[in-house]
């Protein structure tokens, strides 16, 4: 095995790690079970190895940096499938409920609120399932 391929395979490894980490075992179970035998597989390989062990792995920011950064991102971009998974990453890389919040009400002002309603309905539906109600509910 060369270098080259050593490394790959640590960067594999280390996204895989990060992988489970942000969005919980399941999740990452549920996204190789399902590609698995598919033209799909090679899709969830490269995205660990590159995204999640080549992008997460970095210095530069921490897990909660990023998560937030995500959020932003992915409500941009409508990437509906994608942000349920990523509310509940950054949950567990330390937002609070109000700070996502937030953030979904500061995209509004940026992507519209087509965009902020919409992410709005997903990020509820996390909120319920994972947090329950609210304990208040401030417009501010």
């Amino acid at each position: 095995m060369t270098t080259e391929e050593q490394g790959t395979r640590s960067r594999f490894a280390d996204g895989l790690e990060v992988r489970r980490h942000v969005m919980g075992e399941e999740y990452v179970q549920r996204a190789f079970a399902n590609a698995a035998g598919t033209d799909s597989a090679a899709l969830q390989t490269f995205v660990t190895d590159t995204v999640w062990g080549g992008v997460w792995t970095r210095s530069g920011l921490d897990y909660r940096s990023r998560s937030l950064l995500n959020l932003g991102i992915l409500i941009a971009l409508r990437a509906h499938d994608e942000l349920a998974g990523h509310v509940r990453g950054a949950l567990r890389n330390g937002l609070s409920r109000h700070e996502i919040s937030e953030t979904v009400i500061h995209t509004a002002g940026y992507c519209g609120a087509p965009a902020a309603l919409a992410a709005m309905r997903i990020v509820q539906k996390v909120f319920d399932d994972a947090l329950g109600p609210p304990e208040s509910v401030s417009d501010n």
